[in-house]
């Protein structure tokens, strides 16, 4: 669902992540407390506190059912929440809507088309609802955000004949017709082919360099770990955690310990047999690749025979000395699928 286009942003990034709450000016969104109860009792958002610093791509993740959409709706004004607050740009929503609405450019739950125009046609439509686009611009700002989503050539053809994978594109066109100081995206690569989302992970990661904040809410995995510089896990209606992509994976190679390494060789057999010699646990070998946990070096450290952590030149060393022939060596970063698992105890749906 597009929102009226807007007059432009600052192109200011934050400056890193540092300890302690962020100061508002610095962050795109921020909730306290955001609820949201529906008739019946059901507990959708379970009091949110979100921090989306300005500038990031950030993540906003969970399974379906979570309560992801539930939350944007409240962001934009759509819904009322129950309890709580949501600052955006800023500003209180949904109070100042009307100022913050036309710096953001919004799809949620699908773009709403008229499927008897064109795709050109809907983005005219679209334009010219926004109260500051100026009319004499607007074939170049029609034709350059169809451009900037690959429908060019489909531009002509009318909406309801369109995939959703074309529905889809063309929403974010409209949500591109003027530079946006916030882009909210719901699940934007939903229906799209493995090329199409690599489109528009390009395009998001060019809209960020330029300047706007992306808040990408998805159930995939892998879609925000390739794009995002931090995210958020949703779990029945509660915020698990926050904070940037690599931090987040930091915290799960803490708690497990020293990681998980990974060897690339085709003497998989040997491998293992040196591996579990020197500690490691949890070992997988799948075609040419094996993998397994490193010993906590704490532990190592307080061991009754004073041993030392074990160093990972040495243990390549001894695969060496026992006639591996070692490809590939070294520790793995711990995904999103394994924060969510580690966070949770529950499983994932990766692919989608």
């Amino acid at each position: 669902m597009p929102q009226p286009p807007a007059a432009g942003h600052d192109g200011a990034r934050p400056p890193a992540d540092g300890p302690g709450p962020r100061p508002s000016g610095e962050l795109a969104i921020e909730t306290r407390g955001l609820t949201k109860t529906y008739r019946g009792g059901q507990l959708a958002v379970d009091g949110l506190d979100l921090a989306v610093p300005r500038g990031s791509v950030f993540g906003f993740l969970g399974p379906n059912g979570s309560g992801k959409t539930t939350t944007i709706r409240m962001l934009m004004g759509l819904i009322e929440a129950t309890a709580g607050s949501a600052r955006v740009l800023g500003q209180p929503m949904p109070a100042a809507g009307r100022r913050v609405l036309p710096k953001v450019g919004a799809l949620i739950e699908g773009p709403a088309l008229y499927g008897f125009l064109s795709g050109r046609d809907n983005l005219r439509r679209f334009d010219a609802a926004d109260p500051v686009a100026d009319p004499r611009s607007r074939a170049a700002r029609v034709g350059h955000a169809l451009e900037r989503v690959g429908l060019a050539a489909a531009a002509g053809k009318k909406a309801r004949a369109y995939s959703l994978g074309m529905k889809q594109r063309l929403g974010l066109a409209a949500a591109l017709l003027q530079p946006r100081e916030l882009l909210v995206l719901d699940e934007p690569t939903n229906g799209l082919d493995p090329q199409g989302m690599r489109e528009i992970r390009a395009l998001v990661r060019e809209l960020a360099a330029d300047g706007t904040t992306v808040f990408l809410s998805s159930h995939l995995l892998d879609e925000i770990e390739q794009v995002c510089t931090h995210a958020a896990v949703m779990a029945r209606g509660r915020l698990i955690t926050q904070g940037t992509v690599a931090d987040l994976s930091a915290t799960v190679l803490d708690s497990r310990g020293h990681g998980r390494l990974s060897v690339t060789t085709p003497d998989t057999a040997d491998t293992v047999r040196v591996l579990k010699e020197h500690g490691l646990t949890g070992l997988e070998a799948a075609d040419d690749r094996v993998t397994g946990e490193l010993p906590d070096p704490a532990a190592a450290l307080d061991a009754p025979d004073g041993g030392v952590p074990l160093d990972l030149a040495d243990l390549n060393a001894a695969l060496v000395h026992a006639g591996v022939r070692v490809r590939g060596f070294g520790t793995e970063r711990a995904s999103l699928e394994d924060v969510f698992v580690q966070l949770t105890g529950e499983g994932f749906d990766v692919a989608g």
